[in-house]
């Protein structure tokens, strides 16, 4: 069997438009290197190696100084990969855990101190069966002592039945790649308008990524811009925005050049950029953040 081919570009190209000092990914994985950080048995995916050193070289290019890394399902719940990215950047990068619902209070402590500040659960057919969402809102009651906060991904079909329940977290909500909604069905489809009347709710945080993963086009992806712009424009001060590097799971690679670009049309003003890349991530993340011992 060949190795799988990595699903990141060779060779971005470098924006037109100039970050923020102090610009943040809110959104990104990293995969091994497989030696070091063995992909999980039961892992629904297997990447090629997509390894720290080569997301920080991406930064340093997009001119990026802060950043989330999310723990990926390949992975499972062994963290260490996500751990040993944030520990090289020295409370510049945080990290977000995936974790079983029923995992111990000491096992969440020793995360904390390592610079995790959240959990993800995923409600994405293609990401395998875990943990429902009953069990994510419980556990949330005990995320609120670490002062941590929620980050789900889920089919826009869910956003239904998920809403109610997401009501009920005891901690902040982060909803990743615009709820997935279908761009090729406008911006009056029901699925987005719940997301909207979500979003009313000042407990909840939405990532105004992946406009490649919801796009019915190709690149630049046009017709996903009015999503992340209208989310910008109502919930300014709760988006965040994120690379999704390395783009799993796409049939097409995209240029994290390009992704940068599409910034000056999904905010376009500085204000609404510096709120989105640099102020709301501060706040939310509490960058820089003090590594414990």
């Amino acid at each position: 069997m060949t190795d799988p081919q990595p699903s990141f570009h060779p060779s971005p190209s470098r924006p037109r438009l100039r970050l923020p000092s102090g610009a943040c990914d809110a959104h990104v994985h990293v995969f091994g290197p497989k030696v070091i950080f063995p992909f999980a048995e039961n892992r629904p995916f297997t990447p090629a190696d997509a390894p720290k050193e080569k997301l920080f070289a991406l930064h340093a290019m997009l001119g990026i100084g802060h950043c989330v890394i999310v723990q990926s399902t390949c992975h499972g719940f062994d963290n260490r990969v996500v751990a040993d990215a944030i520990a090289a950047k020295k409370g510049d990068y945080c990290g977000v855990a995936l974790v079983p619902a029923t995992v111990g209070d000491a096992e969440l402590r020793r995360l904390d101190a390592l610079g995790f500040c959240g959990v993800r659960f995923n409600f994405m057919k293609h990401l395998g069966k875990g943990a429902g969402i009953e069990a994510a809102i419980d556990l949330s009651a005990r995320l609120a002592k670490l002062g941590w906060h929620l980050q789900v991904h889920f089919e826009a079909s869910l956003i239904e039945e998920l809403t109610p329940w997401l009501k009920r977290s005891a901690v902040p909500v982060v909803i990743d790649h615009m709820g997935r909604v279908d761009a090729s069905l406008g911006l009056e489809q029901p699925a987005f308008r719940r997301l909207l009347d979500l979003m009313c709710d000042p407990r909840f945080w939405v990532k105004v990524s992946g406009s490649e993963r919801i796009s019915r086009e190709a690149a630049p992806w046009e017709d996903a811009i009015p999503f992340a712009r209208t989310l910008v424009s109502e919930f300014g001060e709760r988006t965040l925005w994120g690379s999704d590097w390395p783009h799993p799971n796409l049939a097409a690679v995209p240029d994290d050049g390009v992704l940068v670009d599409l910034l000056s049309e999904i905010a376009p003003s500085e204000t609404q950029r510096r709120a989105l890349l640099v102020e709301n991530p501060k706040r939310f993340y509490r960058f820089p953040r003090k590594l414990k011992p």
